[in-house]
């Protein structure tokens, strides 16, 4: 997006990603149909040192104007939920699309250059590369975060940006699968696989959306939304029955199937499987009719706020995103460039500024690339 805005604007640019293809992350992204943006994005959806920072660039350039150019080029697209919007057809069309409109203003792109050496020259930068010594007189940092390094993920921009003066905030893996160790992943280790509606909860946030259990802890929207605001130690609890008043509705089963048993009305409201070993570790299964209301609460009470103990999360393996970078005060929020160091620039997940799961990181790329290409 920055090559493409300031290829626009007549500068003469290089891409250079040191991956064999370009847009590797665009093309896993949403199972290969790539949820490409959010059109309920806020600066409230991203997490960052500085809350402020990131709404500048979010204010002129918004999902509309990056859906303008999806549709300018013919992709069908759609909306699958909470304002997530996916390619109909495949995450190629993105990188496809991003390619045609570099070329077309004259960006040029190389794919296999990894940068070896980078030092600042009269007037500029210069960089080692497989293409030669390349100077230029602005240098964007556009490397992204450590997430995932399978496809290529490293540290480099946070090299570059200590080597020109910057501070990093302390780094760590984004909406992430959590884990269980010991007695808290024997109790559920069975259960793999059991996925259910939740709402999570930790400092002072919530999400209310689907929870998979896995062989080694939790996942899904809702374990991957709170993931960003979780650390070890912290207080998580989960609402296994969100939107239900689960007193309410286990006197209503009491009053019309006195005789079923707690874990068969459990069952359903909750998945099977789940039920079953609540009521074998925690809740018991009497014949409803022998719960007095003071019982029913108490178990209604631990549906709604279940004390779940995480002991880590699987780690930048399988994070989608990377808290943390390049800290945001040292970096201006109208440009994009570095208060340290003139022409040099930082767009995207390098920066100290993480969204929310749903399209808002790469939302955080177009507008951030945009601005940084409006200003080089």
């Amino acid at each position: 997006m920055t090559a493409i805005v300031a290829a626009q604007r007549g500068r003469r640019v290089l891409v250079v990603d040191h991956a064999n293809k370009v847009g590797k992350k665009i093309l896993m992204s949403g199972g290969g149909r790539c949820n490409f943006t959010n059109t309920g994005t806020t600066p409230q959806n991203y997490l960052s040192n500085n809350p402020h920072f990131c709404k500048s660039a979010l204010a002129r350039y918004t999902p509309w104007d990056f859906i303008a150019m999806v549709d300018r080029h013919g992709i069908a697209w759609h909306e699958k939920e909470l304002g997530q919007l996916f390619c109909d057809d495949s995450s190629k069309q993105i990188v496809r699309m991003l390619l045609d409109e570099c070329a077309a203003s004259g960006a040029r792109v190389e794919a296999n250059c990894p940068v070896s050496r980078l030092r600042a020259v009269e007037g500029g930068f210069a960089a080692e590369t497989p293409l030669g010594h390349v100077r230029a007189d602005a240098l964007v940092i556009a490397t992204g975060g450590l997430s995932i390094p399978s496809m290529g993920a490293t540290g480099f921009g946070y090299d570059v940006a200590r080597q020109f003066g910057h501070t990093i905030l302390p780094t760590r893996a984004g909406l992430v699968p959590l884990t269980l160790s010991g007695k808290h992943q024997e109790r559920f280790a069975e259960l793999a696989g059991v996925a259910l509606p939740v709402e999570a909860r930790c400092g002072g946030q919530s999400f209310h959306n689907a929870m998979l259990i896995t062989h080694r802890g939790v996942s899904g929207p809702a374990i991957l939304q709170i993931s960003s605001y979780w650390q070890p130690g912290d207080d998580l609890r989960l609402d296994l029955l969100p939107g239900t008043d689960a007193f309410e509705a286990l006197a209503a089963q009491r009053a019309e199937r006195p005789g079923a048993e707690l874990r068969t009305v459990l069952s359903s409201l909750l998945p099977r499987r789940l039920a079953e070993r609540l009521c074998e570790l925690w809740f018991g299964s009497r014949p409803m009719k022998q719960y007095r209301d003071a019982e029913l609460r108490d178990i209604a009470v631990q549906l709604a706020d279940w004390p779940f103990v995480a002991s880590g999360t699987e780690g930048y393996r399988t994070a989608e995103v990377t808290l943390g970078g390049v800290d945001t005060d040292e970096v201006s929020s109208s440009t994009m460039m570095s208060k340290q160091h003139a022409g040099l620039y930082f767009v995207g997940e390098v920066l100290d500024v993480t969204g929310h799961l749903g399209g808002y990181n790469f939302q955080w790329a177009w507008a951030s690339g945009h601005a940084a290409g409006s200003a080089l």
